[in-house]
């Protein structure tokens, strides 16, 4: 009589998921923070019998005000989910600057409701590349049309983007609300409804983040125009196109919109506008001497 033998082989292992990865990281991240910090830079005292480098879990717990089982849990890297007001009282706990912020909220899958003014992606190298592009008109964006850094030229392209607040300088916002701006974009109805398109694509990946969301809800309350477009919820990719542009000092200009991906497409984007004619050439190299008289 002949017997099968048992099969001995081992299943392999479950693979490790994207999600387990993360929360992995997270724990190992909260750790080391927390064991940078020192008890006298909280204000706390040190004590005779403290083995632990840096602070305790139940001090950090007391300064960001959770529970004490809870942030254990976090460290253990288990499967719970995290509020943004609780990440955002454990970074001011663990005296993160803003790249360990962003990178405590990337880590959980979760949108900073008050990010850095700082940009990452506008390097010293990115600036000198847009001032030795002019006169050709460029600017650094992200995929919610904010104006992150321009040169000369694309200061004085649309209207007089020095003047606009820094918080308001979103193309999407200007194209619906700014005057100037508006004058400046022959074609307007086509133009604004292909941007507000654009930006429901690229907003899919981002439908939970507040600065979304606040955009959208500011050009709803400024804009009847904005509204009737969003609601026929067109979707459309980025790309580049001819466009006529009505400058205010030097006239009308023929320019091809270029995109130039700083990272995935979702992401940064150096815009620029070289012309597609002489006579545009030429008087792109007047509106750059003009920005630079003003500035």
């Amino acid at each position: 009589m002949t017997t099968m033998a048992a099969d001995t082989r081992l299943a392999p292992e479950r693979a490790e998921s994207a999600s387990d990865i993360r929360r992995h990281e997270l724990a190992a991240f909260l750790r080391s923070r927390r064991e940078r910090i020192t008890p006298e830079q909280v204000g706390l005292a040190r004590g005779r019998r403290r083995r632990t480098p840096g602070l305790r879990r139940e001090e950090v717990a007391q300064l960001s005000a959770v529970g004490v089982t809870w942030y254990t849990w976090l460290e253990q890297a288990r499967d719970i989910q995290v509020s943004v007001q609780v990440l955002d009282a454990l970074a001011r706990a663990l005296l993160l600057d803003p790249s360990e912020r962003a990178h405590l909220f990337a880590l959980a899958g979760a949108a900073d409701p008050a990010p850095g003014t700082e940009c990452p992606a506008v390097t010293p190298a990115l600036r000198t590349m847009l001032e030795q592009l002019d006169p050709i008109p460029a600017c650094v964006q992200n995929s919610r049309y904010d104006v992150l850094a321009y040169n000369r030229t694309y200061a004085r392209l649309l209207c007089d983007l020095d003047a606009v607040a820094p918080e308001d300088r979103n193309c999407l916002l200007l194209a619906f609300t700014h005057d100037d701006w508006r004058a400046s974009i022959v074609d307007l109805p086509e133009v604004t409804r292909m941007m507000a398109a654009k930006f429901r694509a690229s907003m899919a990946g981002h439908l939970a983040e507040p600065a979304w969301k606040a955009l959208v809800h500011r050009l709803e309350e400024r804009s009847p125009e904005f509204r009737e477009v969003w609601e026929r919820h067109e979707v459309v990719d980025q790309r580049g196109r001819t466009k006529y542009i009505r400058n205010a000092h030097v006239g009308l200009l023929h320019v091809e919109h270029v995109n130039l991906w700083l990272g995935p497409s979702s992401g940064p984007r150096l815009v620029s506008y070289p012309p597609v004619d002489a006579r545009t050439r030429d008087r792109l190299e007047e509106l750059h001497r003009l920005a630079s008289d003003a500035a």
